[in-house]
């Protein structure tokens, strides 16, 4: 956390911790040449790591609901020893962070070293658009970038209430945009990676794009705008849920609704929101959404809040427009439902017990979806799930069934039948990966956001080797998945000693990479198919 004199020097756009030039390394400092000025990172182990260098002006004051600006230069050399504040963010159950602060649009670097030209990734965190930070520990980017010989970003972007929603009374006086400035965070740290990773000993012109969840999500968006679609060689978009309302992003017309409503219970206008304490503003915006979903004054945003259609930062959505253009390494894990059904659930629910209870639930999610789902769809929704598990030799208990219907109405049906259309009308190789390693009990399955331990290496941290384990196979494994994304990073082709015959996605053929199955890594045909066909009949969003 930062000092409160550097805080405080943060808002004024300047930095409390600036000394005068020294030289590139002395010791352990290591310091590099950003367009901004001169920042000063330190050595750690084989790496050196930049912590809480602007990318962009602080967004307070007149600045809230503002496009991101440049950051404000500065003189002498500026300390890039801690890491930044959070982004402004509310508690979310059993995922506590830190106090957060709008003043939070910084990045973080780690590199081999400021000399040569390495491929370089930039990590977008998830967390629902709501929650999350690029400084978290499971990100650290250390032995990603010493294993893979490659320069690693992490960074914050705005959330919440003040990243992702709609209204034209916070339109930008200099950019004209009115929404979505946690995506519009995103595209301005691309630009500045694209200027700035020479500093770091990074390609500019080899820059690809890694995200889970929400940030897997953004990965694909980010490589279908104009605007930044040029400064990405590739992506590898990790469990992404693809945006659409009603579930996971409110209509435009619903965000303005919305908004009209906070500013009234704050005794404002919206223009007016500006100014109030971002406490009372993230308050009054989370009273609208406490509701149940049916209680609530909008019908969308059911159960996340993710990027609004906007025509600019988002022109459409996911599904109506083309594949990206580039290379695309899509991974999921095998259960990513049990993220939310397992112990320490950010939405804790009880685990339905017989099929009466199984049908309530499995309503529940379709109601998210699909507001008005009725006892009929969900019986339809759990017999097909059943079938298909007991067909499989897959466990069919209520737990079960419920958690894979969870995790396929939201992530992996959309993954895999985007695959698949990537396969049949794109111009570029994807390859499919399937993360299959499970968790160690009480929790269970693979759930949504078990790849960022592996990815990172951090899987062996105290506070989350008792969930990911650390093991030989489980150091295996992350050597295998960080050295597959690292030649991707590389070639755009993913494949290493441990994955020599891993092809290009085809539909119907085996050429899905299962890692963390029982032969460790095993290129084979999609698991679990005859599950998604359901989603495919009932008019699910995003249709594909």
């Amino acid at each position: 956390m930062a000092s409160q004199p550097q805080a405080a020097a943060r808002r004024a756009g300047t930095s409390a911790a600036v000394t005068e030039p020294s030289r590139a390394t002395t010791g352990n400092r290591v310091v590099a040449r950003t367009e901004s000025g001169l920042v000063a990172g330190e050595r750690s182990g084989r790496v050196a790591v930049f912590r809480g260098v602007p990318y962009a002006a602080p967004p307070v004051g007149a600045l809230r609901f503002a496009s991101p600006r440049p950051p404000v230069p500065w003189t002498g050399v500026r300390e890039a020893v801690r890491f930044s504040d959070v982004s402004f963010q509310s508690a979310v159950p059993n995922r506590p962070v830190p106090p957060g602060s709008e003043d939070s649009l910084y990045a973080n670097v780690w590199t081999p070293g400021p000399g040569g030209s390495r491929p370089v990734l930039v990590y977008i965190h998830g967390g629902g658009w709501q929650a999350g930070a690029g400084s978290l520990p499971v990100y650290d980017g250390g032995r990603l970038a010493d294993r893979g010989d490659l320069v690693v970003v992490t960074f914050n972007y705005r959330l919440g209430v003040l990243g992702f929603g709609l209204h034209e009374e916070l339109a930008d006086p200099e950019s004209g945009h009115f929404a979505n400035w946690g995506l519009q965070d995103q595209q301005a740290l691309l630009h500045w990676v694209h200027a700035n990773a020479a500093a770091f000993g990074g390609d500019p012109g080899n820059i690809t794009v890694c995200g889970t969840s929400a940030g897997g999500a953004a990965a694909w968006q980010l490589a279908l705008l104009p605007e930044t679609r040029g400064l990405i060689r590739r992506i590898v978009p990790i469990s992404p849920s693809h945006v659409a309302p009603p579930a996971t992003s409110l209509t435009p017309q619903d965000s303005r609704t919305a908004y009209e409503a906070v500013a009234r219970r704050l005794g404002t206008t919206v223009a007016g929101l500006r100014t109030v304490p971002a406490a009372a503003l993230a308050g009054a915006w989370e009273a609208i959404f406490a509701p149940r979903p049916e209680e609530r004054i909008v019908g969308s945003g059911r159960w996340y809040r993710g990027p609004v259609l906007d025509g600019r930062t988002l022109p459409a959505h996911d599904h109506h427009l083309p594949t990206p253009d580039m290379p695309v390494l899509s991974v999921h894990t095998s259960t990513e439902g049990s993220f939310y059904t397992g112990p320490g659930s950010p939405q804790p629910a009880p685990a339905p017990r017989g099929d009466a209870e199984l049908r309530r639930v499995v309503r529940e999610v379709l109601d998210l979806g699909r507001p008005g789902a009725g006892d009929d769809l969900a019986r339809a929704c759990a017999t097909a799930y059943r079938d298909a598990a007991r067909d499989a030799g897959l466990p069919d208990d209520p737990l079960s069934l419920w958690t894979e219907i969870l995790g396929d109405a939201f992530f992996r049906h959309q993954i895999v039948r985007f695959a698949e259309r990537h396969a049949r009308s794109g111009t570029s190789p994807l390859y499919a990966m399937e993360f299959a390693h499970p968790v160690l009990p009480p929790h269970f399955g693979t759930p949504h956001e078990a790849t960022s331990p592996f990815l990172f290496g951090t899987h062996r941290l105290p506070q989350l080797a008792p969930v990911f384990g650390d093991w030989p196979v489980e150091r295996l494994l992350s050597d295998i998945l960080a050295d597959a994304v690292a030649a991707f990073a590389r070639t755009s082709v993913p494949r290493t000693p441990n994955t020599a015959d891993w092809p290009p996605f085809t539909p119907g053929a085996p050429s899905t990479l299962v890692l963390g199955g029982p032969r460790i890594a095993e290129v084979a045909r999609t698991p679990k198919l005859a599950q998604l066909g359901f989603w495919d009949t009932v008019g699910w969003e995003p249709r594909l």
